[in-house]
């Protein structure tokens, strides 16, 4: 049992005519565990950019890497990755704004809000990252369609072997397998660390919720 719940419940326990605890005390120590789950929201959200800035740096040089930059696969995904840097930058600076603004707040009614307001954040982040990865893949399969010839032989060839329908089928279930088990791992990322600290802050909204009652 946490700090906040051995205080809650001696709160409650105590004689109503001389308390020991009071309601500012109960709501500081609310509001004290919630700015330090956004900060950790907001660190979290760097430390992800950095890694995998790192990880795309380091594999820059891999095979698969340099065939899309012989088929001139830059000129589509390198804009892609800039929209998204600058998304990533809006989505650091709500999670800044939200640290702060709930570090500064004065009231359970404010602070509940503020506590919806960074929820809703951090859903609109791993939703755009979860739509980031749908799209990268399917600009990555428009360069290939579109710029290897290799793959433009094995098309010519399935189709005059009437097999062009087979070929399709082989080639999108593996790829819808592949993007399947991508969005799985991400999910699971960032179930187990966003989702720890939101559930953290729906329980502070809970008890916010349960001290103006």
């Amino acid at each position: 049992m946490d700090e906040l719940e051995l205080l809650k419940k001696d709160w409650q326990k105590q004689d109503k005519s001389y308390p020991k605890l009071s309601y500012d005390d109960i709501y500081k120590m609310i509001l004290k565990k919630s700015s330090s789950i956004v900060k950790w929201i907001f660190i979290i959200s760097i430390i992800e950019f950095v890694f995998w800035s790192f990880i795309s740096v380091a594999f820059r040089d891999t095979e698969s890497m340099k065939h899309f930059r012989e088929l001139h696969g830059e000129n589509i995904l390198v804009p892609i990755a800039i929209i998204g840097f600058g998304i990533l930058i809006y989505f650091f600076i709500a999670f800044f704004k939200n640290y702060k603004r709930i570090s500064v707040t004065d009231s359970a009614k404010a602070l509940m809000e503020n506590i919806l307001k960074t929820r809703r954040t951090v859903k609109q982040y791993v939703a755009f990252n979860i739509i980031y990865l749908i799209v990268c893949f399917i600009a990555a399969l428009f360069i290939e369609f579109d710029k290897n010839q290799e793959l433009n032989d094995h098309l010519s060839q399935a189709s005059a072997n009437g097999e062009i329908f087979k070929f399709y089928a082989i080639f999108f279930a593996t790829v819808f397998i592949a993007l399947v088990l991508l969005i799985g791992v991400f999910l699971l990322f960032y179930w187990l660390v966003y989702g720890i600290l939101l559930k953290g802050l729906n329980r502070n909204y809970k008890e916010l919720k349960k001290l103006e009652i």
